[in-house]
């Protein structure tokens, strides 16, 4: 990364949010980089532990709604991680308040390339009800992805392993295993190349719209795990294309539902500008 540095001193740069790979920040030292990949080290980058004070959507006593930028992951992956979502949503809480709280309650993940909305609970009692309507499926979720090729709206079902045999995550013909996973697909927008698509999800595993667009011959934009057997070209995006647009839930205490929207960010908007603009006239 720059001479004389040891693995040590780039794994803390790259946590720092101070490298871009492809265009986006990255702040895995274990990101996969392929031949060709643009690496670039902005010294005067902010760190990625000073969350925006607007990706706080909403705070009261017993939950938090804050819009995650891509790049970081919700929780940390291991003791070592630094710069999660949820640790530097409990440092902008700590500043607003003049006071340190106890850890928030994760009650759900998107991964670290996906932009866009997450709930945290406060309190136990929050946690548990918040949990609660995730188990319901009764939690309002919409995506939006940009996906190769010409999407057709529809329901996604399929049985989701941990391993389908080729060391990937996947789904499965056998009953019996796996976890049922369904998700909503509306195609929004045809595009040059790609579809711009909704999902909405009726249930929330691991991977759940990479995966089923990928088996449906459509991975998304950024797509770099579920590929394996996709023969067509692959369009170039600086990251995974997804973002989680649309947040509802029911108040744990107020009983009130809550709804919630965040726009595209600036790179999914960027990409959907070039592809809007190849198209033929």
């Amino acid at each position: 990364m720059y001479a004389g540095a040891s693995w040590n001193d780039v794994r803390r740069l790259v946590r720092t949010g101070k490298v871009q790979l492809r265009g986006a920040t990255e702040t895995d030292p274990a990101a996969r980089v392929e031949p060709g990949d643009e690496i670039e080290v902005r010294m005067r980058a902010p760190r990625r532990d000073a969350l925006p004070r607007e990706a706080l959507v909403y705070v009261d006593a017993e939950v938090v709604v804050a819009d995650k930028p891509a790049g970081i992951s919700t929780v940390p992956f291991d003791a070592k991680e630094q710069g999660t979502l949820d640790q530097q949503v409990r440092l902008a809480l700590a500043r607003r308040e003049k006071r340190s709280g106890p850890p928030l309650g994760v009650v759900h993940r998107i991964d670290r390339p996906t932009s866009g909305l997450v709930v945290f609970a406060r309190t136990l009692r929050a946690k548990r009800h918040l949990e609660q309507q995730f188990r319901a499926h009764s939690i309002h979720r919409r995506y939006l992805a940009l996906c190769h090729g010409e999407v057709q709206s529809g329901t996604l079902n399929s049985r989701l392993v941990a391993d389908r045999g080729d060391g990937l995550r996947g789904s499965t013909g056998n009953p019996r295993l796996g976890r049922l996973a369904t998700t909503h697909v509306r195609a929004l927008e045809p595009l040059a190349g790609a579809t711009l698509v909704e999902c909405r999800l009726e249930t929330g595993r691991t991977h759940q719209i990479r995966i089923q667009l990928s088996e449906t011959g459509h991975p998304l934009l950024g797509e770099r795990v579920y590929v394996r057997g996709y023969a067509g070209p692959l369009l170039d995006a600086p990251r995974l294309m997804l973002h989680a647009a649309e947040l509802g839930f029911v108040h744990p205490s107020r009983g009130k539902q809550l709804s919630f929207e965040s726009a595209l960010p600036g790179d999914m908007t960027g990409i959907l500008e070039s592809l809007r603009g190849r198209m033929p006239d």
